[in-house]
């Protein structure tokens, strides 16, 4: 017989799903079979596989050892937990990560830019790899736990976005972000370097459509066929004009480069953009669409500013970082800008929009 107690991480999951995790190299319909013949119960009972796990659940499997062993996740058949220990940190390296936030049931880490939310292709290494290894060094999870649940982060970012990312460490905490993702009640903020001048807040609306072929939306007053609703609300922090600064002009002049009719005589604005819907490349196609490019935006921005401000501060990826989120229970959380950021906002600044407003 095997014996397995539901912990807090599995509960919340319907049996039979938990059951084909961890008897991943069996099918369907042999796992089934075992409910109906009584070889798999819960709690001591006949099961069907449709009941709603709960934390200190009882799992019995009356099962051949060899059945067993023939069926169970990989993650299970070592009986060295040296050698499990090792296979799970091999998929799951760890590296330090920036925490904002933790407790039982979800993590919140600053996601640099470059790093990826989730795998794009088997062999990436993403956010949500690294976030299973920080939970794996620190005890939070063990490794035979991930046959049968698996922590994954509830929100996206762009590879080249930075900021809060958040992540299930239990089903429990999975669940309760993604519902509240879903219903808006998570507030998300947003901020990045755009160019010209906004001067008030502002909410827009529009309908966005995707072409898959090259990955990239086209933004519409209208609604269209196919097209999503998306809805952005923004409002200027400061007002920026990075060739203003003495070191720049320096930089400038010693290149040869005029300080008339080039980018970094242009005023830019340090916006905090409230992420009303969540659709992919919204506030990138949005802004750009209004006018207002981000700066460093390689598919949606202005190019000539982007070489301008590669040369300049070697900035080569989109201004765009996930500041500010408000949870349901009024909870609100913060991660600082980055580097890029902090670089190009040394200069001097035109005045703060915060001051004004």
């Amino acid at each position: 017989m095997q014996y397995f107690q539901i912990n807090k991480n599995e509960a919340g999951q319907r049996f039979d799903k938990y059951l084909k995790k961890l008897l991943s190299q069996a099918p369907g319909s042999f796992i089934y079979k075992m409910l109906r013949k009584k070889n798999i119960t819960l709690n001591g009972k006949k099961a069907d596989g449709a009941e709603k796990l709960n934390a200190g659940d009882e799992v019995k499997m009356f099962l051949g050892a060899d059945t067993f062993e023939k069926f169970v996740s990989p993650l299970w058949k070592s009986p060295d937990q040296r050698a499990t220990e090792k296979q799970a940190s091999e998929k799951y390296p760890y590296i330090p990560l920036d925490i904002v936030y933790e407790d039982e049931d979800i993590v919140i880490i600053n996601k640099p830019s470059g790093m990826l939310s989730q795998k794009a292709e088997p062999g990436d290494l993403s956010a949500n790899e690294y976030i299973i290894g920080y939970l794996l060094k620190t005890q939070a999870l063990l490794p035979e736990e991930l046959a049968t649940f698996r922590p994954s982060v509830c929100n996206r970012l762009d590879r080249n976005t930075s900021g809060l990312l958040i992540a299930g460490k239990s089903l429990k905490g999975l669940q309760e972000m993604s519902r509240q993702l879903n219903d808006r009640s998570l507030k998300k903020y947003y901020r990045c370097l755009v160019k010209g001048r906004i001067s008030k807040p502002e909410t827009f609306e529009g309908w966005l459509t995707k072409n898959e072929a090259d990955n990239q939306v086209k933004i519409c007053r209208r609604e269209e066929p196919f097209g999503k609703f998306i809805k952005t609300g923004y409002r200027p922090v400061s007002w920026y004009t990075p060739a203003e600064s003495e070191k720049t002009k320096k930089v400038m002049l010693r290149q040869l480069q005029p300080l008339q009719s080039c980018p970094g005589m242009e005023i830019y604005t340090l916006l905090e953009v409230h992420l009303i819907t969540g659709r992919a490349h919204q506030i990138r196609a949005h802004l750009a669409s209004l006018g207002h490019p981000l700066v460093g935006d390689r598919k949606y921005g202005d190019q000539q500013i982007n070489r301008w401000f590669a040369q300049n501060f070697q900035i080569h990826d989109q201004m765009l970082h996930a500041w500010r989120m408000i949870l349901e229970d009024g909870r609100e959380l913060t991660a600082p800008l980055g580097q890029d950021f902090q670089t190009v906002l040394s200069g001097k600044e035109e005045r703060s929009a915060e001051r004004k407003s």
